[in-house]
């Protein structure tokens, strides 16, 4: 009885003989030019190593592909089958990497979801929801506020983009600083506090103050900045979302605290914008993304809209 051959003496499929896209794109070379010398003219090589590569390709097909005929090469039988098939496969080879770097915005149809304080939102989304109408009018974008909980939403997938100050924990997630930014205080117009010289004890003595915090926090950095001067501001309220505060800063007397980026919401409301007499510490904003996204042509358009808008905003 004949023994059959073990796994490891039988000869191996052709996938483990390292084909690879190269040998397949010289090979289809090869057939064209029906030459090593012609062939090894176009892919830049020398002869030697096209040689070798057409004795890969031998070995891999089981058949010689190209025989000496005189002074020329001709193509075996097997060849000529096969070379339509090895001409297109590089062909569909050549679309699809080409494809991964100049995606047409025109035709792209994508749902993003960018994650950040409403604020931020509100300050760059009509212009962000207009430049993707200009460029990418299939593209839809989602503005995912945030919780009161911390969640990997980019890990997750939830969002795409993450905007602001970027205090993720996920170690693998991309992160770009695009601009510091300061804290302004706005008051309504009118108020007393508007008066006379503006010092760090009328700014915490003068009224109570309002609180803007998603997870209902009633202290910050101004209340650390004042006890550095042994003073304490009167903190009567939070509230989890910026717009809500200006409303609230608009009908009493109340202390709010704003980025630059949102003066024209302030300034809106007729609410009035002003320097905070104390050393508060910049505020870093920028952007934050998985790097699953890091090759998306689609993303990397949104990084860049974003970045630009983020950098150009008051």
């Amino acid at each position: 009885m004949t023994q059959s051959p073990s796994p490891s003496d039988a000869e191996p499929p052709a996938a483990a003989l390292g084909l690879d896209l190269n040998l397949l794109v010289a090979l289809d070379v090869l057939l064209e030019e029906q030459s090593v010398r012609g062939a090894a003219r176009r892919l830049h090589l020398s002869e030697p190593a096209m040689s070798r590569t057409l004795g890969r390709a031998r070995k891999a097909l089981g058949d010689p592909l190209l025989v000496r005929a005189g002074r020329r090469m001709v193509p075996t039988p097997y060849a000529l089958s096969v070379r339509a098939e090895v001409g297109a496969v590089v062909e569909r080879a050549r679309t699809l990497f080409a494809a991964r770097g100049e995606e047409d915005l025109r035709t792209l149809t994508r749902t993003f979801t960018v994650h950040g304080t409403d604020a931020l939102a509100a300050a760059l989304g009509p212009a962000l929801l207009a430049r993707a109408a200009a460029e990418a009018p299939g593209v839809r974008i989602r503005f995912l506020g945030e919780s009161h909980v911390d969640a990997p939403v980019l890990r997750q997938g939830t969002a795409d983009l993450e905007v602001g100050v970027i205090d993720t924990s996920d170690p693998e997630v991309r992160i770009e600083p695009v601009r510091e930014d300061r804290m302004l205080g706005v008051v309504r117009a009118g108020h007393p506090l508007l008066r006379g010289e503006l010092t760090a004890r009328r700014f915490a003595e003068e009224s109570g103050h309002l609180v803007v915090s998603r997870r209902g926090r009633l202290h910050g950095p101004v209340d650390v900045a004042l006890a550095e001067q042994g003073l304490r501001r009167r903190v009567v309220g939070s509230v989890s979302t910026f717009p809500a505060s200006l409303f609230f800063l608009r009908d009493t007397d109340l202390i709010g605290l704003a980025g630059t980026w949102s003066v024209p919401m302030v300034t809106a409301l007729g609410l009035v914008a002003f320097p905070v007499p104390l050393d508060l510490p910049p505020l870093p904003l920028g952007l934050a993304w998985h790097p699953r996204h890091d090759a998306d042509p689609g993303h990397a358009w949104l990084r860049r809209c974003v970045r630009e808008l983020l950098r150009d905003c008051v």
